[in-house]
């Protein structure tokens, strides 16, 4: 074994090495092992030609420095609006189902049931569900399979591709932007997915930021949102590409947290040198249209619809409960409102909003079947069957619309729902999942905690500015 002397000696040389050959030596050397290696290919592996140039032919516009984020911007635009177009018939025809017709039989039936038992079934549980269910599956049907299509073309790892130099100025590894896109998913699986980046400094980068992407249980909220009070805003055949737009700005804001995010780790907390990250663009593949239904309608929409639907059943007897118990002649759901409501005031919401995603954090899926029960049971509306489906329906809001207004929703509460649910804490499920991961309640602490402190921020500043020029 070297003496003291010999392995000071080794790490002073090392050190000058280093600093000679600067920071990008793994990336000059990975390089250099590719280029090594697509020559000995060259010479040696014979390959058909036709399908090789199409596919590069393909990644010229979809990897270029000067199309690939455009084409990405765009596909995926594509894909929100296709959401937002196909979702309102069926969205209407579960509710006219669900609310118009079983929920007066429902409650016809069981009239001759005490009066406080026949509410917490039928006007709780039952109507969290069918609300659950009308809201969600639709658009869930739509886009899972749409996003599910993009994955199978071999198009999401362009997406990796394309944002991996900007990982790197950000201090981050590349593989994050595979584990982001799991994220669009998932959160919880977006974040065992990172056990992709071998460095432990650069996973948990990608662990804490995991939650600014959207996940399965918020895209609904948004979209929904978005077409009710940005898409009503356009003229009627620029609504559903305007409420598009919107979501994707959406979407795009929390890549954007994402970069902010992981640079602000890398440069303080978490400093350390990135590390190389090669990546292998497999090639396009024809569209395995059973495949891709089954994996999309099975694996992701029903298990996400029942997940809600397991986690909407207790709260919407919970919502219920609270909506009903007095105390000093208001309920439980008013006093708790009236509390949160300056609080929920100084960030461009209310005590609905905020007791809602309280009640939610078990699920995402269920923020916006809460707010609407919630308001319901605190503003006395009646009626909230009639017309309550059309979700998406931009001409002709219907119900819900109403039911929001006399909520005192206005576009900057929308707007602020919009942000909140991409920058807030993450659901139960993704919390244990992060400290099973990172075996520590400090950094599951702070990845539960920084996108709130996100949130609260920008949304004090977008009240403000909002209240002062508007």
């Amino acid at each position: 074994m070297a003496d003291a002397a010999t392995t000071e000696k080794l790490l002073a040389k090392a050190d000058q090495l280093h600093k000679k050959l600067g920071d990008s030596v793994h990336d000059t050397f990975v390089q250099q092992l590719f280029v090594r290696s697509a020559a000995i290919s060259r010479k040696t592996v014979k390959r058909s030609t036709v399908r090789f140039l199409k596919d590069e032919k393909i990644d010229k516009i979809l990897t270029s420095k000067l199309w690939g984020f455009p084409a990405m911007i765009a596909l995926f635009t594509l894909v929100i609006w296709l959401t937002i177009w196909g979702a309102n018939v069926p969205s209407s025809m579960l509710a006219t189902l669900f609310l118009d017709q079983l929920y007066p039989l429902l409650k016809d039936w069981t009239s001759v049931w005490p009066w406080w038992l026949s509410g917490l079934i039928i006007d709780g549980m039952y109507l969290a569900t069918a609300w659950v269910i009308s809201v969600m599956l639709p658009p869930m049907a739509i886009f899972f399979p749409l996003f599910t299509l993009l994955e199978d073309l071999g198009f999401l790892p362009r997406v990796a591709f394309n944002l991996d130099g900007l990982y790197k100025k950000a201090g981050a590894h590349g593989k994050q932007a595979l584990s982001m896109m799991m994220g669009f998913g998932c959160n919880a699986a977006g974040v065992i997915s990172t056990r992709i980046i071998d460095s432990p400094r650069e996973r948990l980068i990608a662990i804490i930021t995991n939650n600014f992407s959207l996940c399965n249980g918020r895209w609904p909220t948004i979209i929904i949102l978005s077409s009710l009070f940005i898409g009503a805003l356009a003229p009627a055949w620029f609504a559903g590409f305007a409420t598009a737009l919107s979501v994707v700005a959406v979407a795009g804001l929390g890549v954007i947290l994402t970069f902010v995010t992981s640079w602000l780790l890398s440069s303080t907390v978490l400093k350390g040198e990135t590390s190389a990250f090669s990546l292998e663009l497999p090639p396009y593949r024809p569209p395995r249209i059973l495949q891709t239904l089954y994996t999309s309608l099975i694996d992701r929409t029903i298990f996400v619809l029942w997940r809600a639907i397991v986690f909407a059943l207790p709260a919407g007897a919970a919502i219920w409960l609270s909506a009903n118990i007095m105390i000093g002649g208001e309920s439980i759901a008013v006093h708790m409102i009236n509390f949160m409501d300056p609080i929920g005031w100084v960030i461009g919401l209310n005590g609905v909003i905020l007791l809602a995603y309280i009640v939610a954090i078990p699920a995402n899926e269920i923020v916006i079947p809460t707010i609407l029960m919630l308001t319901v049971l605190t503003t006395g509306m009646t009626g909230v069957g009639s017309g309550a489906g059309v979700m998406f329906e931009t001409e002709n809001m219907g119900t819900l619309q109403n039911l929001l207004t006399a909520g005192g929703w206005t576009t900057l509460t929308a707007i602020s729902v919009m942000l909140f649910s991409l920058m807030h804490n993450p659901c139960s499920t993704t919390i244990y999942t992060i400290y099973k991961e990172t075996k520590s309640i400090k950094w599951t602490t702070i990845a539960t905690l920084l996108p709130i402190g996100f949130g609260i921020t920008f949304l004090a500043a977008l009240a403000f500015f909002w209240r002062l020029v508007v």
